[in-house]
Parts: C-alpha cells; structure tokens; sequence
C-alpha cells in the first residue's frame, strides 16, 4: 500500500486537471453545523453529545412527554451534494460549470467561494437549508428543502436556455447530477438533457456521475424509476452511480439482490459486485467510511482509506470522494488509484475542514504513504 500511494503522488505531479471542463448540478443548500448539548455546565461551557445514540435516546425517552433539545451553531457553510463535489472539483483545478439553487434573484453570499471560481454559474432558484447535526460517528441532517421544487425543467428551460444546456451537458469532460432524493423534478430533468443530447462524432463518451442522496425516504417504485433513467445516459456517457454504505444497503433491497447475509451485514466486495452486475452501469462505487469499492467493467477494485476516528467535520465527506474519484478518472489513473485520490480528498477535507487544493491533496497523499497502516 505505501509504496502504491508513493507511485500515485509521483504520478499525480505530472498530470495537470485545468484541461478538464466539469458540469455539476443541480441543487444547492446553507449548511449550518450545529452540536447537541447533552449537560450545560455554564452559560459559556457544555458538554456536547458525541453519538447518535445519545441523540436518540433522549428523543425517545421523551415519547409521549416533551423535552428540550439544545444545538449549538459551530459554523455555516456551503452545502449541497452539488456545491460541494463542484468546490471541491474547482480546488483541484478543473474548470466548473454550476447549475443549481444557489440563489435567485441574487446569489447567497455563503457560495462565493464556489460562484467566484467557477468558469460560469446559471443560479435558478433559492437554497435549501439544512441543520448537519454532527456527532463522532455520523450525521443527522435535518433539511428545508421547498425551494428545490423550483429546480425543473421549465425552469432551467427559462433560466438557461437549451443551446447552454446543451453546450454544458454535451462538452463536459465530467457531468454529475446529484442529490436526487431532494430534488423531487430530477427525472424530468434528466428526461430534458437526453432529449438534448446526442452521440459525439469521435465516439467519445464522458463521465456521468449520479449520486442519489440517501434514497430511504423515496418509494422503492421511485428508486427503481431512477435507476432505469440513469441506465439511459450509457448511450452519451459512462456512467457511475456512488453510494454510501447505508445507501448500497437499500439499493440492494430494493433490487431484491440475494445476498449470503442481510445487505446490511453483506461484505463490501460482495455487495458492490452484486449491485455493480446488476445494475448494468459502466461504474458502481460504494465508499463506506474507512475504505472504497468499485465495480467497472465486469471487476472489482478495492482500496482502504486514511482513517481518523476524529473528524472535524463530516459534512460533505461523501461528496469530497465522489470529486477525488472522478479527478482520478478524467485524469486516466487506474481505479484502485482514482480510489485512492477519493479517499485523499474526503481524508484532507474531514481533517482540515475544507477540500484541499491540487498541492495540499498531494501533500495529504504523500503523509499517506508514509503513515500507512496508522490512524492520523
């Protein structure tokens, strides 16, 4: 494994990502990073709860009665599958097209780091808001997510245009269109773009990464709906589908996949050759918390992350791999190698709190290689 993550960050100094154009899309949320009180000790001094069992214990306790639950705002920030996988795309210097919630009439001033440094922005409707309830072993994201009614297709018609639509789905290296859960229109803009696109003269086709934004709320007709859509951007793209455990779980059962244990409780490699067999897609990546799989091609590639059992922030994670692993893609790098530049993003971004730039993901990597095995 060192001497792997040796040869990538040799590798990476040679490749430049500003000759890639990414188009992302299409939501957009304000982040506000909130802790939960478990003892208050003073009005300036509490204990904080740092597990989700802490939370649900006390919600459940008060089943029938009331109680009071106390966040603490830690920090507000950009959010959004689609901001944050495009922030982190433009600090490892590709150049971003952003369209999504982001602000309308005016842009919200918590994405200006995102807006300022993308190469063009077509912002079509207000942010959701979320309160990220972060605990040491996980998140509860409890989001306002009206506002993303507006993101259709009749609305990217008048706010964009077909011909730039077409331009920025069609002349992409990279395409991703996330969150799908929270964007209740999604398929019918997914079934606008194919009536945009077609095949390239060159026969070329780029990368389309769908994220589909823990799916649990969402009827299994409407996961299978979904999954039968993406399969149609095959004909233009090669397209990934990423997941998150939990998410790799209830796509599984959904499909109705069997499996030698509940999917749950399903080895990593066994359920991503499941799903990735199943589903038909030219790329299946599931990418739990201390390592990464992927189905491509009919094989299975796997690598385990740089764990910290303290994050400082968790927020974003996912999205953070998601933007490491296809830079690593476009950037012709092997699977288990564009795993790797996953995990190094997600990895810089839990520690520092911010997605790293191309030097500072470099670095990261480098202390890798030279920690491997070790937790830091």
């Amino acid at each position: 494994m060192q001497m792997k993550l040796k040869n990538l960050y040799q590798r990476l100094q040679g490749l430049d990502p500003a000759r890639f154009s990414v188009a992302v899309g299409f939501d957009g949320f304000v982040d506000e990073i909130v802790e939960v009180v478990d003892r208050r000790e003073s009005f300036d001094s509490y204990i904080r709860m740092t597990n989700m069992r802490q939370f649900g214990e006390r919600i459940t306790k008060a089943a029938g009665l009331s109680t009071n639950i106390e966040f603490v705002p830690k920090t507000m920030k950009l959010g959004g599958n689609g901001p944050i996988m495009g922030n982190a795309l433009v600090k490892a210097g590709t150049s971003v097209s952003y369209v999504g919630a982001l602000g309308n009439p005016n842009i919200h001033p918590v994405f200006t780091e995102l807006t300022d440094a993308c190469t063009q922005v077509f912002s079509v409707a207000e942010p959701g808001h979320t309160d990220a309830v972060e605990f040491d072993d996980g998140k509860v994201m409890l989001g306002k997510m009206e506002s993303l009614n507006d993101v259709n297709w009749a609305t990217l018609q008048r706010e964009v245009g077909d011909e730039q639509l077409r331009k920025i789905f069609s002349g992409a290296d990279l395409v991703a269109t996330v969150n799908w859960t929270m964007t209740p229109y999604m398929n019918e803009v997914w079934e606008g773009l194919l009536g945009l696109l077609s095949e390239r003269p060159d026969g070329h086709r780029p990368f389309f990464f769908v994220d589909l934004a823990d799916p649990s709320k969402r009827t299994p007709e409407d996961i299978v709906e979904a999954l039968t859509m993406i399969r149609r951007f095959s004909s233009y793209y090669r397209v990934i589908l990423g997941l998150n455990r939990k998410e790799a779980s209830e796509i599984a059962c959904v499909r109705g996949l069997s499996l030698s244990k509940p999917a749950e409780e399903a080895d990593l490699e066994e359920i991503v050759k499941a799903l990735g067999a199943d589903l038909g897609l030219w790329c299946l990546v599931v990418h739990p918390t201390f390592e990464a799989g992927a189905y491509v091609d009919g094989e299975y590639h796997y690598i385990e992350g740089p764990y910290t059992s303290k994050p400082r922030l968790t927020t974003g994670a996912g999205d953070n791999f998601n933007a490491g692993f296809c830079l690593g893609l476009m950037l012709q790098l092997g699977v288990e190698e564009s795993l790797a530049v996953g995990k190094a993003t997600s990895g810089y971004y839990v520690r520092n709190m911010h997605s790293p730039s191309r030097d500072q993901l470099l670095e990261f990597i480098k202390l890798w290689a030279d920690r491997a095995g070790q937790e830091f």
